[in-house]
């Protein structure tokens, strides 16, 4: 299943993807695309690409799993199919020694070595390490989002977000503290709860130096230095550096608030 575990892989230059064979590989680049399907005319640069193809008009699922019985269109989605069972992970990262189950993820991982970014978006500029992280901020531009949930059909522009999202549904809290055992929907939470055992406060002040366990609470801080006030009482218009604050001060006119609607809709006896 990994005959090409010994061969060196190289990465297109064209579009990034990390590949064993580059003389084949480049041929999907050739604009020359002689092999043509004879149901919906789409053309391939190569026989094997036409031949993979068809099984998407047939329904063909030759390749089947010899653990479970799964049945694959193409061999190389058994071959990783076939990882989950064994565990192998035949592509190593050369520059770190990282292994991984596909060369696609060794193709994305590479990039987190040489700083590539190839998936522009053609908006604003932006360039993205992979053509899943550009899909995903392309719906920032155009506010689709395609990913709804059945239950209340809040929608997601990011499947990752549905899924956090589900959990509040289904009381789901797959990341636990291994320390005291306590739960949480999302990995950030964890990772702020971590920091109560670890001490670690990660967000600096660079201005006094002062350290804080949460991003929130060094905002929130950073505004003693800056004078901010975001913050603005609707009643009296005074502003104030934090919620808390505006929360107490407003308590202050609640006596105020109850007369005037008492003088508005006084109650007869």
């Amino acid at each position: 299943m990994a005959r090409n575990a010994n061969k060196k892989a190289k990465e297109c230059q064209i579009c990034g993807k990390v590949v064993f064979q580059m003389s084949v590989h480049m041929k999907v680049h050739n604009e020359l695309k002689p092999f043509k399907c004879e149901i919906c005319a789409r053309e391939f640069s190569i026989s094997s690409n036409l031949s993979v193809h068809m099984r998407s008009h047939t329904g063909a699922k030759p390749f089947n799993c010899e653990f479970c019985g799964k049945a694959f269109k193409q061999s190389g989605h058994l071959s990783r199919h076939i990882r989950t069972h064994t565990g192998s992970k035949p592509y190593k990262c050369e520059l770190c020694g990282k292994d991984f189950t596909q060369s696609g993820h060794l193709s994305i991982h590479i990039r987190t070595h040489t700083g590539s970014k190839p998936f522009n978006c053609e908006l604003c500029g932006k360039v993205c390490t992979t053509s899943s992280n550009l899909s995903s901020h392309m719906r920032t531009h155009t506010g689709s989002k395609p990913f709804k949930c059945d239950l209340c059909e809040k929608e997601f522009t990011r499947s990752d977000g549905l899924a956090q999202h589900m959990r509040i549904h289904t009381g789901s809290k797959p990341f636990k503290c291994e320390l005291c055992a306590t739960s949480f929907i999302r990995y950030v939470g964890l990772s702020k709860h971590m920091r109560t055992h670890t001490g670690s406060k990660p967000y600096k002040c660079e201005c006094c130096e002062k350290e804080f366990a949460e991003s929130s609470n060094l905002s929130k801080h950073l505004r003693i230095h800056t004078g901010e006030k975001p913050y603005k009482c609707q009643i009296c218009e005074k502003e104030f550096t934090n919620s808390d604050s505006l929360s107490r001060h407003t308590q202050t006119h609640m006596p105020k608030i109850g007369l005037i609607k008492w003088f508005k809709h006084p109650v007869h006896s």
